[in-house]
């Protein structure tokens, strides 16, 4: 394992802190404009965290480089994205977070966005730049059972995890899995804000694979979560588009 933890790199004394989760592998052809992204913020108080599965192809290398301006960065084997997500929250100080993939950007609209959260029991979420279209706006209850907010939309008051992790079961779909958990969560409640916080790259694992293991259990945690109404909403729907693994 490599291990290097900085300290404290951000600015803005009374400033919320933000921590960023960059989580990676053999992503180093992406890895730098993802940094660049973010050093391009003009919101100051942003702590950097990466988490790599013991990458082999020159991403080492550019941590290394960047050491300077990454707050905390390790490389180790891991179980996948959400175990190297989960691997994260011990080294979050900042009081909200927020996930992106080595392949996403952040975007300016990041900076305005932060500077407005202001409720701990609020999880924020707004839009992402995906498939040449500006994704995917506010969710009523059933759209949040539907599919959900993309992960990168989404901005984590910290108090989120100190009671929950993502379950690794769920190698593509544990983000998803953890909205439709919080949204029944009396101690949460989700925000939107009409901002564009990244530039989502729909080629990796989500936007390729099915996560078979949560599709099976979709339903019911739908009717779990949110009621037996939106659960038998959420079946019709189901039965109309029977031959799409993804619905």
């Amino acid at each position: 394992m490599i291990n290097h933890e900085g300290k404290s790199l951000t600015a803005g004394i009374g400033m919320r802190r933000i921590s960023v989760v960059i989580v990676t592998y053999n992503a180093a052809k992406f890895l730098q404009n993802c940094l660049n992204s973010i050093y391009a913020q003009p919101y100051p108080a942003i702590d950097i965290i990466v988490i790599d599965g013991k990458s082999t192809d020159g991403t080492i290398r550019i941590l290394e480089e960047n050491a300077n301006r990454i707050n905390t960065w390790i490389s180790e084997k891991d179980n996948g994205v959400y175990d190297a997500m989960n691997k994260a929250l011990k080294y979050i100080k900042g009081e909200w977070v927020y996930f992106i993939g080595a392949d996403d950007e952040l975007l300016p609209e990041f900076s305005q966005m932060v500077a407005e959260l202001d409720d701990p029991s609020a999880i924020y979420y707004a839009n992402v730049f995906a498939e040449g279209k500006k994704r995917a706006g506010y969710l009523n209850k059933y759209r949040f059972a539907k599919f959900g907010a993309y992960h990168q939309a989404m901005i984590y008051p910290k108090q989120v995890f100190d009671k929950y992790k993502y379950n690794i079961l769920y190698k593509i779909s544990a983000d998803f899995a953890l909205t439709l958990e919080l949204y029944a969560d009396k101690n949460f409640h989700f925000l939107y804000k009409d901002y564009t916080l990244a530039n989502f790259n729909h080629t990796g694992l989500s936007g390729t694979q099915v996560d078979k293991p949560f599709q099976k259990d979709k339903s019911a945690m739908i009717l779990k979560y949110f009621g037996l109404k939106i659960w038998l909403r959420y079946k019709v729907y189901k039965f109309k588009h029977r031959h799409n693994p993804r619905a």
